[in-house]
């Protein structure tokens, strides 16, 4: 395989963006990967760089333009290579720095246990990111979704993510029943036996990042979620690490919810189960989630069935090097083709990406066009079947309709 780097190739009039000791350095037409996704992710992915392309055209009027070079993973990428995940994807995005995916399926029997977990890992995007926000007219199962307007912070490389495990009965796991014996440990015989790693280091950059998200936007807290009333030594020291950072390098902009100062942002915590509660009795009280890898996982799904579910539900994995904005939900593989699916969950991931690279405006159109298309009543499937009165359309004619609310 050509050890080109993708840099070579770029669009004419497209360059890369490049990271400065301020940040990003992003040019007037950027050079942006694209993994069409499995399944619906073709039709999906159309939609969002419909949506995309002209929120750009409209915000920008012709000086700012995004060129998108798609990268091969998947079953897409294992018709043409015979690998799922190319080295030279891996390598490509690297080069570029921001790229956006449609789902990917996990393939069935050997290799990685997900696509999805080994772009995570070998480009260390340590910060999978939901922000979870309602949008007028979309259908909830709450009374009150207009209240929830959270930003979770979910650790991406760490926890169980990259969790050990030995099935009961191995000669391995026995091993591993011995030693812990050894250490005073009780445990059932023929017992499975797992690990859940987690380090300071990784803790730090995960939280330092959300308090930085919440300074950046002026938003009132930041909360950490653990379960460290029972696991003391993983999830208790999360927490412990988290206030240990506020104090020492955000001394001067943060305080504890015990001693409140105005203008400075609040760090919190909450065990992970009373944190379900709080987010549907008390949503607005929460603003930023940070959270080990597990307790994210369930509340970023939990919180995004609050304000319609996945279909309306955006992420991003971001690291130092790369960021992947991504759909939350899987390929669905029943419809591929049919140009049917909500293709929400792509756009507004879309918008978020927007927005990493400082397009703020184009970013901020998106989902308010979102909306108007939404309540004027012409949606996919999944919304109209909900929405009294809609009519139904194909995921095409939806993102045309996004267009035209803009």
């Amino acid at each position: 395989m050509s050890q080109t780097s993708i840099l070579e190739n770029l669009p004419a009039g497209a360059q890369a963006v490049k990271k400065g000791p301020q940040g990003l350095q992003v040019p007037e037409q950027p050079a942006v990967g694209f993994i069409e996704g499995d399944g619906t992710g073709p039709d999906i992915w159309r939609a969002t760089r419909l949506i995309l392309d002209a929120a750009v055209a409209k915000v920008y009027g012709g000086r700012r333009k995004i060129h998108w070079v798609e990268l091969l993973a998947g079953e897409k990428a294992f018709d043409q290579t015979g690998e799922y995940l190319p080295a030279a994807t891996v390598r490509d995005i690297k080069d570029l720095m921001v790229a956006i995916k449609g789902p990917l399926t996990t393939p069935v029997g050997g290799g990685f246990r997900s696509i999805n977990v080994a772009l995570r890992q070998v480009l260390d995007l340590y910060a999978c990111i939901r922000p979870v926000r309602w949008l007028k007219g979309v259908p909830s199962p709450v009374k009150m979704p207009e209240l929830v307007d959270m930003v979770v912070f979910r650790e991406n490389t760490e926890d169980l993510y990259a969790g050990i495990e030995w099935a009961a009965g191995t000669p391995e796991a026995e091993k591993v029943l011995q030693f812990l014996a050894g250490l005073g440990a009780e445990i059932e015989p023929r017992s499975a036996i797992g690990v859940k790693p987690m380090s300071e280091r990784k803790s730090k950059r995960l939280i330092r990042m959300a308090v930085q998200y919440a300074l950046e936007r002026k938003k009132a807290s930041v909360t950490l979620v653990h379960k460290g009333n029972i696991m003391k030594y993983t999830e208790g020291a999360f927490r412990d690490w988290g206030y240990e950072l506020a104090r020492e390098e955000f001394a001067g902009l943060t305080c504890s919810e015990e001693d409140k100062q105005s203008g400075k942002l609040v760090i919190k915590d909450r065990i992970a189960d009373n944190m379900f509660q709080q987010a549907l009795l008390r949503p607005a009280d929460y603003q930023v989630l940070a959270t080990p890898n597990l307790n994210g996982d369930y509340l970023s799904d939990a919180l995004a069935a609050q304000v319609g579910g996945l279909g309306m539900a955006p992420g991003a994995n971001i690291g130092d090097q790369a960021a992947i904005f991504e759909a939350t939900h899987g390929s669905a593989p029943k419809y591929a083709g049919q140009d049917k699916v909500n293709p929400g969950s792509l756009v507004l991931s879309g918008a978020m990406l927007l927005e990493h690279l400082g397009w703020k405006e184009a970013a901020g159109l998106v989902p308010q066009a979102l909306s108007r298309a939404i309540q004027a009543g012409e949606v996919t499937y999944d919304l109209a079947r909900q929405i009294m009165g809609a009519t139904q359309v194909s995921c095409s004619a939806f993102a045309q309709r996004v267009v035209e609310a803009m």
